[in-house]
């Protein structure tokens, strides 16, 4: 019998939302400038990480707002993160 590795993680259709870059004090993530969405986007809560450019976090001023097209991975056996193609445009928004 032939066995298949079959990812079970869950995955939802990409919405865009709204995000912010904030220094923090977080272990084990790369680098103290992380991109966390705004509230009020429910279910993308405020406290999930986001994996996306290093672009954002690097090259604008910590507090730059951004509209980013992503979704929430569910990895099994790990916390819930948001997801965007580092390749993929942005757009900063304004106040």
């Amino acid at each position: 019998m032939m066995k298949t590795n079959v990812n079970k993680s869950f995955t939802m259709e990409y919405d865009y939302i709204i995000v912010q870059s904030v220094l923090t004090n977080e272990r084990g993530k790369h680098g103290p400038i992380h991109i966390k969405p705004l509230p009020g986007q429910d279910p993308y809560d405020e406290n999930m990480y986001v994996q996306c450019s290093k672009t954002m976090s690097n090259d604008y001023p910590v507090g730059t707002k951004f509209r980013i097209k992503a979704k929430i991975v569910y990895p099994e056996n790990k916390r819930p993160f948001i997801s965007t193609h580092y390749t993929w445009a942005f757009d900063i928004v304004e106040d």
